[in-house]
């Protein structure tokens, strides 16, 4: 794989339930998560677009080979902590992708988180169906 020599740039994206720790190093563009090729990891094409999507806003698709490791909540939370993780390693590594990282937000932490289940509820606000008699 790469070695530990190899500098690289790091950031810890969240998302729903999901954790990602993101390492990016100059490359070819290769995408590795949990091991694994990112058309393999990730099915559906939308989830590659917005992994990706930082490399779009700041014009360096390409120039990093991605190596990410995800735990936690399902693949659309999932990509959205990748996207997360990789633009703050992408402002690791140049301070000046920050305005335009900034104006798409995606540096900004996705704050909805799933509602709790609540006494006397059949979930967060679920009720019982509701009868006269």
């Amino acid at each position: 794989m790469y070695e530990s020599s190899v500098p690289y740039f790091y950031g810890t994206g969240r998302r729903k339930k999901s954790i990602a720790r993101v390492r990016i190093i100059p490359g070819s563009g290769v995408i590795t998560i949990n091991g694994r090729d990112i058309d393999d990891y990730f099915g559906l094409e939308t989830l590659k677009l917005i992994v990706n999507q930082p490399f779009g806003v700041t014009g360096t698709a390409g120039k990093f080979d991605i190596i990410a490791n995800v735990k936690g909540g399902g693949i659309s939370g999932q990509a959205g902590a990748i996207r997360h993780g990789l633009s703050r390693a992408l402002l690791q590594a140049d301070e000046n992708y920050r305005p335009a990282l900034k104006a798409a937000g995606l540096l900004t932490r996705d704050p909805r988180m799933k509602e709790r289940k609540k006494y006397g509820l059949k979930a967060a606000r679920r009720a019982s169906q509701f009868s006269k008699r």
